[in-house]
């Protein structure tokens, strides 16, 4: 039995845990550290989203202490699910992780996104505020204008009772009131709501998927950081930024999101420097 620890920060890594590790016969998951939002550490991956392999849940710890977990809960393998990071972070946690004594490891698409019956469009970046919301909001008005019926489902946000927050579904500013949602939450749900839409999110994205499918002709997915989506996409949109020119090809993982595009929409050009809006053209 391979004993794994997963590097996260209350998003991505509850995704890769439901999607590879959940049902694994042969790996157990012994942790999840934290790091980026204040807080969320302290608290457990509850055994109602867990599954009942993991009657008492998993414990989630600071990142800080992955060294000290690594040695004393014997993890044979550490994998990263979080975002947002420079190439140059991505090898000091896995540095860490590997002097530690454990193997340190990425998942990619084909294991983590899941398939949908309809068609998917989804919008990721190369950087959190790159401008992805505001592109995210055009696309869905535009799909509504040649009659689709649209479904956002927003990358997670699970910040507050994780027991709650397996599957939600935001029709109105109501809903986000009983909620209970932080302001980061309201600045992504709000607009879309406003325009007549409803939102998905949560932690356990095949439920929520079969759900929003039942009320969509087409599903939109509203991506977060810069992090790739977690439905595979029938087209996926690239949001790059001309205000960092570069950081698409160093930062993780922007460069997955631009490879895996069919349609680069570089934004902020009306402030840019031509020489960045060129540079990032190139890239």
């Amino acid at each position: 039995m391979k004993r794994v620890i997963i590097i996260g920060a209350a998003g991505r890594d509850f995704h890769n845990f439901n999607m590879v590790f959940r049902n694994s016969p042969d790996q157990e998951v012994v942790a999840f550290t934290a790091a980026q939002i204040p807080g969320i550490e302290g608290r457990t991956y509850p055994p109602e989203l867990a599954g009942p392999r993991y009657p008492n849940g998993i414990p989630i710890f600071a990142e800080k202490e992955l060294p000290r977990l690594i040695k004393e809960l014997k993890a044979d393998l550490t994998i990263l699910s979080y975002s947002d990071l420079s190439y140059a972070d991505v090898m000091h946690i896995g540095s860490s992780a590997l002097a530690a004594g454990a193997d340190f490891q990425l998942l990619g698409p084909r294991n983590t996104m899941l398939r949908s019956r309809l068609p998917v469009v989804s919008v990721g970046a190369v950087r959190t505020g790159a401008g992805k919301s505001t592109v995210s909001r055009k696309i869905s008005l535009t799909l509504r204008d040649a009659g689709k019926k649209v479904v956002v489902i927003r990358h997670p946000m699970p910040y507050g009772d994780l027991t709650k927050e397996g599957v939600q579904r935001f029709a109105s500013f109501e809903d986000l009131d009983k909620a209970d949602c932080s302001i980061e939450e309201r600045e992504e749900y709000e607009p879309h709501i406003e325009h007549g839409f409803v939102v998905y999110a949560g932690i356990d994205y095949e439920q929520i998927l079969r759900s929003a499918e039942k009320e969509a002709d087409i599903i939109l997915w509203d991506g977060g950081n810069n992090d790739i989506p977690f439905i595979q996409p029938n087209v996926h949109f690239a949001v790059l930024d001309p205000l960092r020119p570069g950081d698409e090809l160093t930062h993780y993982p922007s460069e997955v999101n631009v490879r895996l595009a069919n349609v680069g929409i570089i934004n902020k050009v009306n402030v840019a420097e031509p020489k960045n809006i060129q540079l990032v053209e190139s890239n």
